[in-house]
């Protein structure tokens, strides 16, 4: 009886950077890419910076880490991608993942909080406070550094334009105009400036990229990333001013001064509304009476 023949691992060496100050991350991408494509790594760390001088120096070539299958230098983690067919991300390629990510979370979050308080989903509170998160969330974003996304926003708001500062308080306004929302206060105040920021960058916008026909990215998530400035920009503002449309006609005179129209959702009736469970009535305490020669309690 014969045994088929077993073959061994295919064998693949990596040199990569691991200091006391620095562990090269692509270096482990490389490592672990290496190995779920069925390569045994012959793992060669390079400790100090003279030996990583000298390596960069016998190979002639100015980063780490660095592959070899076959006798053959492959190179780095990207052109080990390569070389697996694999894709290569383009760091100045245009992308709706931050946006789309930024919406998706904020969807969740509605849900989740619609959910805790009326043990529902899928409601108008939830696409109020879906508006609110993604507010809260953009703004953020922006506040990360303001500079770089005050100056990628005077290249297309029409306001920030004629009024520049105007560039540097947006960030603020947005995420006030959120927090107010989520309160469910203020709604005086939080509605305007929803209608007023998203009107204006719904115009600024529409002419840009369908008037203008201007190729531009997005300062929607801050100035330093590679959003397009386009359908999806323009359908953000929209919401905005649709939801703070809605919040304006919706609330009624006392809800413009306290809580707004969440309020309601805790007044009797509403759902979500737990009612305080009924207290027996307090007994009354004896009272004596005095008898004849004995004493008799009435309750």
């Amino acid at each position: 009886m014969t045994t088929p023949a077993t073959t061994s691992p295919r064998t693949a060496v990596l040199y990569r950077m691991v200091t006391d100050q620095h562990v090269c991350p692509w270096g482990l991408r490389a490592k672990d890419l290496l190995r779920r494509r069925g390569y045994a790594v012959e793992d060669h760390l390079l400790t100090t910076r003279e030996e990583i001088d000298v390596f960069k120096a016998a190979h002639g070539v100015a980063t780490t880490p660095q592959a070899f299958i076959d006798g053959q230098r492959i190179g780095g983690y990207d052109d080990l991608r390569r070389h697996f067919g694999l894709r290569v991300r383009d760091p100045k390629a245009l992308t709706y993942t931050p946006v789309i990510a930024v919406f998706a979370v904020a969807a969740l979050m509605a849900m989740a909080a619609t959910y805790a308080m009326s043990g529902q989903v899928f409601t108008v509170h939830a696409f109020q406070w879906f508006i609110a998160f993604s507010m809260c969330a953009l703004g953020m974003l922006k506040l990360r550094d303001i500079d770089t996304f005050s100056t990628m926003f005077l290249g297309y708001d029409l306001l920030a334009q004629r009024w520049p500062p105007y560039a540097r308080l947006y960030p603020f306004a947005e995420v006030g105009g959120g927090v107010l929302m989520i309160a469910g206060t203020l709604t005086w105040l939080s509605a305007p400036v929803a209608l007023f920021i998203g009107g204006v960058g719904a115009v600024s916008v529409f002419k840009a990229v369908y008037v203008d026909k201007r190729a531009l990215k997005c300062a929607c998530v801050g100035g330093d990333s590679n959003v397009p400035l386009g359908f999806v920009s323009l359908v953000e503002n929209l919401m905005m001013v649709a939801m703070a449309v809605w919040m304006l006609v919706q609330a009624g005179p006392g809800d413009r001064t306290r809580r707004g129209r969440w309020a309601r959702a805790r007044r009797p009736g509403c759902a979500g509304r737990t009612r305080r469970p009924r207290q027996p009535a307090p007994r009354s305490r004896p009272i004596a009476r005095a008898g004849s020669g004995a004493r008799r309690r009435r309750w």
